[in-house]
């Protein structure tokens, strides 16, 4: 499905080390397919999504950034950090951009204190990367004594809030209503049955 929308995906016909994530929209027909994202079941590069796709028809209504928001749902049970499969597409930078953005800036308005970036990916599960170049696009983070240090003022936060960049998605994900578990990884040692003597 990917392949007919998204030029720069490779085409596998093993889908076993993938799980899929399906949204459909229910109307009095039935439910139609909206989108979905996949996911390698182990990502050594860390990847919390392999592929994100909106089908053309239901593009531009925050669907997308509800498969984004859910992928870092997920990535929040399993207690890791992720990011998106490289290449995006130029719409899917857009989108994820624009989630990281909102996701940031609605910490940042209500945080009193300091909170580092290394604090605000295992708030969020978004990549230290991910979060230095979406605060840089804000000049948000300045690098100082060999590190990314955030510098925002209520004003800034507020400013980008404001702004066309800061778009609260239409649609979010009830954490607490969500009823999932991370598949069982793989064993890295091998299996062997044990004797005693």
């Amino acid at each position: 499905l990917p392949n007919y929308f998204l030029d720069h995906k490779t085409l596998y016909f093993d889908v076993e080390p993938f799980l899929f994530y399906i949204l459909c929209e229910v109307d009095m027909e039935g439910a139609h397919l909206v989108g979905y994202f996949s996911k390698e079941k182990e990502s050594p590069d860390g990847n919390n999504v392999a592929c994100i796709l909106t089908l053309p028809p239901y593009q531009r209504r925050g669907y997308g950034k509800l498969l984004i928001a859910f992928s870092y749902e997920l990535s929040k049970l399993e207690q890791v950090v992720g990011s998106p499969e490289k290449p995006l597409s130029d719409l899917g930078k857009l989108s994820y951009r624009s989630y990281w953005s909102w996701v940031l800036l609605d910490i940042l308005r209500d945080f009193r204190g300091s909170v580092s970036i290394k604090d605000l990916s295992e708030m969020t599960s978004i990549t230290q990367t991910d979060i230095i170049s979406t605060l840089q696009s804000m000049n948000m983070v300045k690098y100082w004594k060999g590190q990314h240090v955030i510098c925002v003022t209520p004003k800034l936060v507020d400013e980008h809030i404001r702004s066309a960049q800061f778009k609260k998605p239409r649609y979010t994900v009830d954490s607490r209503s969500l009823l999932w578990q991370p598949p069982m990884k793989k064993s890295k040692g091998k299996l062997g049955t044990a004797r005693s003597k």
